[in-house]
């Protein structure tokens, strides 16, 4: 399985909070910037990779159980975000590569995305 600590050295990944979770084990991985499509197709334990830096990040993670949230394009959130983490026990890891490369190298790692739901007129 593959955990937090090998996700940060694949994406050269700087570690803003949760230095001492990395052992956390990563089961798939989602990209996404709208909270909604996280909250529809992730499971437990999911990475969540995104370009945003407002709360309802936090949020989001937290009513997914995520294992983790990667800010990608080098952004950085802002206090009220890194301490809602905090208060919810959720690492923070920030990487330079866009969304595309940064999933690109996790699925190069073996790391799944979330499988999508098919959707019909029935």
């Amino acid at each position: 399985m593959i955990n937090l600590n090998q996700v940060c050295s694949k994406l050269d990944a700087k570690i803003l909070l949760g230095e001492d979770q990395l052992d956390r084990e990563v089961f798939s991985a989602c990209g996404a910037d709208l909270m909604s499509d996280v909250l529809t197709f992730t499971k437990r334990k999911t990475l969540l990779l995104t370009g945003l830096t407002n709360i309802q990040v936090v949020r989001t993670a937290e009513l997914s159980d995520l294992c983790a949230i990667v800010f990608v394009r080098g952004k950085q959130p802002g206090k009220e975000i890194i301490e809602a983490a905090k208060a919810n026990d959720i690492p923070l890891l920030v990487t330079c590569y866009t969304l595309f490369e940064a999933c690109g190298r996790l699925y190069e790692m073996g790391i799944k995305g979330c499988p999508h739901k098919v959707f019909t007129d029935e």
